[in-house]
């Protein structure tokens, strides 16, 4: 994993500026090495790197985490509730067929949590079994094909998303 578990997370002082969990599911750890037809050669640590600036950029804090374990990414998405305002998820092949992080990361969106769901490759033009996202449904929005620049709109659109939720809450 990227970032300390959930539970031994530390706290940190309230702030305006949105914070955002970047997520990764299985196998994103080996971005750069993995396939690069499919995914390229950029690095998660390359990814993090970027997505982090961006959201320096937007005014956002953003926070990484990475695992290759269901359970472990079910509590980043439960450890959202203890001060970030949204996800950017990439579950990586969980987005087809678990209903567990489905199920979280509904409970969470249901608290005002939005998710964006990122795919790197387009999952549409590869194999059938890809064709099927069980989480997308509960997310606010799915990004896929665009590469690591898709990051960069999941990103934008999760912080639309956050925005929108604290002006409809008045906050």
């Amino acid at each position: 994993m990227n970032a300390n578990s959930p539970a031994a997370a530390p706290s940190v002082a309230p702030s305006t500026a949105p914070r955002v969990l970047l997520l990764h599911g299985p196998n994103l750890n080996l971005l750069g090495e993995r396939d690069q037809a499919t995914y390229g050669s950029t690095t998660l640590r390359d990814v993090e790197e970027r997505t982090t600036a961006l959201g320096k950029e937007l005014g956002a804090e953003v926070r990484c985490a990475q695992s290759n374990s269901e359970g472990a990414l079910i509590d980043f998405v439960h450890g959202t509730r203890s001060g970030d305002d949204g996800i950017v998820f990439n579950p990586g092949a969980y987005a087809h067929y678990s209903y567990a992080l489905r199920d979280a990361i509904e409970a969470v969106a249901g608290l005002g949590i939005p998710c964006v769901e990122v795919h790197i490759s387009n999952v549409h033009a590869r194999e059938p079994f890809r064709h099927t996202s069980v989480t997308a449904p509960v997310c606010q929005g799915m990004v896929s094909g665009h590469g690591i620049f898709g990051y960069d709109l999941a990103l934008r659109s999760v912080l639309h998303r956050i925005a929108e939720w604290k002006a409809r809450e008045g906050a």
